[in-house]
């Protein structure tokens, strides 16, 4: 079982930029980048183009630690401030589920727990703090 912490920037548009200035800034190496354009189940009708070509899903490596960086979807809120959030995440789907159960406690949910093509179990929550945790589940391999 594996569990992790991983900061996760969240950007309106412009996260091709931001990567292309983490790996000038901080020799970051891309490790993975997908565009919304990209995924699996995307059609000429599912992602409108304004999106196409926005990071859905990266992940950097800068010295030994990963950052992951995307942009959120054309039209979701995203107040300034809410960059930063942190991405939880483990192999197990159970250990998933209790964190998204234990974490929304008095909190939100942004996204609610789901299977989604890249994940087996994947949400998004705003604890009661206001901090914005991801929990990602890692597909076993």
């Amino acid at each position: 079982m594996i569990l992790q912490l991983t900061p996760f920037i969240m950007l309106d548009g412009n996260a091709k930029e931001a990567i292309d200035f983490y790996v000038q800034s901080l020799d970051a190496k891309v490790v993975f980048i997908q565009t919304f354009g990209e995924s699996p189940d995307a059609t000429e009708s599912s992602i409108p183009a304004n999106a196409r070509d926005r990071i859905a899903h990266s992940v950097l490596k800068v010295g030994q630690t990963e950052l992951m960086v995307s942009d959120i979807f054309p039209g979701q809120p995203h107040p300034i401030g809410n960059q930063v959030t942190i991405c939880i995440t483990t192999s197990e789907k159970e250990q998933a589920e209790q964190l998204y159960k234990s974490l929304r406690q008095d909190g939100q949910v942004s996204l609610p727990l789901q299977e989604t093509h890249f994940s087996p179990a994947y949400g998004m929550v705003i604890d009661k703090f206001g901090v914005v945790f991801q929990i990602f589940t890692a597909r076993q391999r």
